[in-house]
């Protein structure tokens, strides 16, 4: 067989500035590509489970915010099962289980409102604390970054990929902090002394 040396891999590119248009348009004022910009709603009246709101900054090495940042998170259903081919049933279909926001312009912050998740297994069967995954673009960024954001008023001490993290003392970079009842804060470091921790997915 033969081998198609011609076509080589492009080089990466930044995610920015453009990337707000094209997938948060009505953030940027540019109306009628669609009614709504695509997962800015992750619930409705009949979602089951509790609501909370979730919010936070990406900051970058200087601890100054980014204020094009976009971040976009998935996560199961109240009971644990992540909307669409989940083998263990079928999720709550008023959840969406994905959602996408852009920091604000003025102060790089992005707010989620959504529903508390349920454990899910890791691969091996052992259940995992209960968690947001987390992926985050903006411009610098050259390829996507994926993190976790876990509860502070859940048992974490256990969980299969917290517990291999190599060093134990940046475990907290994933754990949110509780602002108020149902607020939870979950401040992202793209580096320095707090710097959050990456996962490679």
């Amino acid at each position: 067989m033969q081998e198609l040396n011609h076509l080589k891999e492009s080089p990466s590119q930044t995610a920015g500035p453009y990337v707000h248009i094209g997938c948060v348009p009505n953030f940027c004022d540019i109306k009628g590509v669609y009614p709504h910009d695509l997962g800015d709603t992750m619930v409705n009246a009949d979602t089951r489970g509790d609501r909370i709101t979730v919010k936070g900054t990406v900051f970058d090495g200087t601890g100054t915010a980014l204020k094009d940042a976009m971040v976009e998170i998935w996560q199961a259903d109240a009971d644990g099962i992540y909307p669409n081919n989940d083998p263990r049933g079928a999720a709550d279909p008023n959840f969406s289980g994905w959602g996408r926001k852009a920091g604000d312009y003025d102060t790089g912050e992005w707010v989620f409102d959504t529903i508390r998740p349920g454990a899910v297994p890791f691969p091996d069967g052992r259940m995992m604390a209960p968690h947001i995954n987390l992926w985050i673009v903006a411009r610098g960024i050259n390829l996507g970054l994926n993190t976790r954001m876990y509860f502070p008023d859940a048992d974490n001490s256990s969980d299969p990929l917290l517990t291999r993290i190599e060093h134990q003392n940046r475990v907290q970079t994933l754990i949110a902090v509780q602002e108020t009842a149902g607020v939870y804060r979950f401040d992202i470091y793209l580096q320095g002394e707090k710097e959050t921790v990456f996962l490679d997915v």
